[in-house]
């Protein structure tokens, strides 16, 4: 049996809290869209049906129809080695994770994401908006970091993190002026006057 798998991030560019990359599993003749109805790209959708969507999802991983998995990379990484390396690193162990070598898969990755070599392997700019299986690992990326966001928003309670997940809105920069950066900051991100 076939495997399609679908890879996306979320978070490249907020100023604090990790990357997400989610990698989601099922077989090629696995209904995406009929068992998510209203799937799309999770940008598009409001925090309520993705987490209504993100709940099917577990539903399906407890049902054994859908696997996935999402890689979260620290800020302190994300400075370390910078962004792009970051998410490289994370879809490598997300796919390897989810994928033996031997395992008769596809890849569908979005926008720039590669998956290591050996993978059958498509990427599709703008796929978080075709291809249902990368919509999906959208979903789960995305809803990850925003609840871990949401955790954070309660040990650093001056950045706002509930409401602006760590990208700079106005609200968030005027935090940084004021109390300096904690220790989700992504530091090479943060140019304050």
């Amino acid at each position: 049996m076939k495997l399609v798998v679908g890879v996306d991030e979320a978070g490249r560019g907020p100023l604090a809290g990790p990357v997400a990359v989610g990698v989601v599993v099922c077989a090629n003749d696995f209904d995406v869209l009929s068992t998510f109805p209203g799937l799309n790209d999770s940008k598009k959708l409001s925090e309520k049906k993705r987490e209504a969507l993100f709940l099917l999802l577990q539903e399906e991983i407890r049902k054994g129809t859908v696997r996935a998995v999402v890689q979260l990379v620290s800020a302190e990484k994300i400075d370390e080695g910078g962004i792009s390396p970051a998410i490289a690193n994370a879809v490598a162990t997300g796919i390897q994770k989810m994928l033996s070598d031997q395992v008769d898969a596809k890849v569908y990755l979005d926008g720039s994401l590669r998956a290591p070599e050996g993978y059958e392997q498509e990427t599709i700019i703008g796929g978080d908006g075709s291809i249902p299986v990368i919509m999906l690992a959208s979903i789960a990326a995305k809803v990850t970091r925003d609840r871990y966001m949401k955790v954070q928003a309660k040990e650093y309670p001056r950045y706002g993190f509930e409401k602006n997940k760590g990208y700079g809105t106005e609200a968030h920069l005027k935090a940084l002026r004021e109390h300096g950066l904690c220790a989700i900051h992504r530091r090479t991100f943060i140019h304050i006057d």
